[in-house]
């Protein structure tokens, strides 16, 4: 799987853990050294990062004789270096989003276009529901490469006359990925000849058409080790809570509108259902970057209703000196780059937060009155600084790297984080007094998302041991 978030180790995993270091080692210098004996030394190129790390996989898969490799294409499919692969047991395909359109394409369609390159003839596939037209060209590419083309039914349907099912992964979303896993485990233990899988389900007739051009696929009865293994799935970086005393911080890499609305929707239910703390203030804050052809602005609208009192931005690097963090580094992007997309997202913020103010019924009436917007003296940003018991002035900061933006939050109540020092304060004014309200709240609520690499190297600095 792609990206790693702290370690490269993490994209080729035995038994559901990262490769040791030893044995890492070992094959990278094997497949590094074989490539570079066989090269044509007419184009004497070694393969690009991720189809280096594609191949290494590979063969650490071969080498260390699995039963059985889960992979997950890098992007789109047709063309992905993962697409290899002849005869798959079975194909799948998750919830369809606008990503990587530079490669892709702009549209849902083009996308599906891409995805549907891993059918393979004679091959079950699996899809779950998709927007009308989407879901046709996914049917299209199926028929195309005469591969049966099946849809998922919902995990409610998995429930019928059994106990409702335990996700170990939060948010309504994964629900849709669990039903399809379970189509893709079920197919791989019956082409193994495993007995036991649980009575198929009758498909209703009414619901045999509900996916349109695509057969429903029947439910099944799970097996415990199916419903144990949806109970006990864990996966860093999704949806994931952090309780570090006063201050919570959640972390999802959502990084497209679809993953950002579902990603909003958990940190609405996850955090700002939580009863306000009696003994003072609750402070919530963003912690946000985005990279590659992404529309920030879009995914940063989309966070604006959940009322945050300081959006932070900060480029994916742990420090600013790269020196100790190599698995973090991105060598196409400079800091200088990573920095200037920050300060456009830091004002994308105060725009979307001025064209707020007018129509926002959370906003006391009194406030809304006139002389809210003050320019700030030092950088001409413009600040909602109401005078209110709640801290509304919700401005953007921006920082250089992770650690300072970490730092700055949690304000020395994290115990993993350093306070912040002297010479790393931040010169906006609002700073000052946001580390005054930082300190003193009851409780500090961060939700770190737009980028699966900000979500490695934030836990990279609060979980130490995941680096070991």
């Amino acid at each position: 799987s792609s990206p790693h978030l702290v370690q490269v180790r993490e994209r080729i995993r035995i038994n559901g853990q990262p490769i040791s270091k030893d044995l890492f080692n070992k094959y990278f210098w094997l497949v590094y050294n074989r490539l570079e004996e066989t090269k044509d030394p007419a184009h004497a190129s070694m393969p690009a990062y991720f189809r280096f790390l594609t191949i290494m996989a590979f063969h650490v898969f071969l080498q260390e004789k699995v039963d059985l490799a889960v992979v997950e294409v890098g992007i789109g499919g047709t063309y992905d270096c993962t697409n290899i692969i002849r005869a798959p047991v079975v194909c799948g395909v998750s919830s369809l989003g606008i990503d990587h359109t530079s490669i892709l394409g702009d549209t849902m369609e083009q996308i599906a276009w891409q995805k549907g390159g891993i059918f393979k003839p004679g091959v079950p596939a699996f899809t779950v529901a998709q927007p009308e037209r989407p879901l046709e060209v996914l049917r299209e590419r199926a028929q195309e490469r005469q591969c049966p083309l099946y849809l998922c039914p919902e995990l409610d349907d998995f429930e019928e006359g059994c106990q409702a099912l335990e996700l170990g992964l939060a948010g309504a979303h994964q629900r849709s990925n669990a039903a399809l896993a379970l189509q893709l485990a079920r197919t791989w233990l019956q082409r193994r000849g495993c007995q036991g899988l649980g009575e198929l389900k009758e498909v209703p007739p009414s619901t045999e058409l509900l996916g349109g051009p695509v057969p429903l696929a029947p439910a099944f009865q799970l097996t415990d080790a199916m419903i144990q293994g949806l109970r006990d799935t864990e996966w860093l970086g999704r949806t994931q809570v952090l309780s570090h005393g006063p201050v919570t911080w959640y972390l999802d890499g959502a990084h497209t509108t679809s993953s950002i609305q579902a990603c909003v929707r958990w940190f609405r239910q996850a955090a700002l259902s939580q009863d306000k703390p009696h003994d003072g203030s609750e402070v919530r804050v963003l912690l946000f970057n985005a990279t590659g052809d992404r529309d920030t602005a879009a995914l940063l609208k989309l966070l604006v209703p959940c009322h945050f009192d300081y959006a932070v931005f900060c480029p994916n690097f742990t420090e600013v000196s790269v020196a100790n963090n190599a698995d973090q580094q991105n060598f196409n992007v400079t800091l200088e780059n990573a920095l200037t997309r920050c300060l456009e997202n830091q004002r994308t913020w105060t725009r979307l937060l001025e064209e707020k103010v007018g129509q926002d019924p959370w906003l006391p009436s009194p406030l809304r009155v006139g002389g809210l917007l003050q320019p700030a003296p030092a950088r001409g940003s413009l600040l909602l600084v109401p005078p209110a018991p709640r801290p509304l002035n919700s401005p953007a900061l921006v920082f250089p790297c992770l650690a300072q933006a970490l730092r700055w939050v949690a304000q020395g109540r994290d115990p993993q984080l350093a306070a912040p020092t002297a010479s790393g304060a931040h010169p906006h004014p609002a700073a000052s007094s946001g580390a005054v309200l930082l300190r003193e709240a009851a409780a500090v609520r961060v939700l770190v998302t737009g980028s699966l690499h900000l979500v490695g190297g934030a836990l990279r600095l609060l979980e130490p041991a995941l680096s070991q």
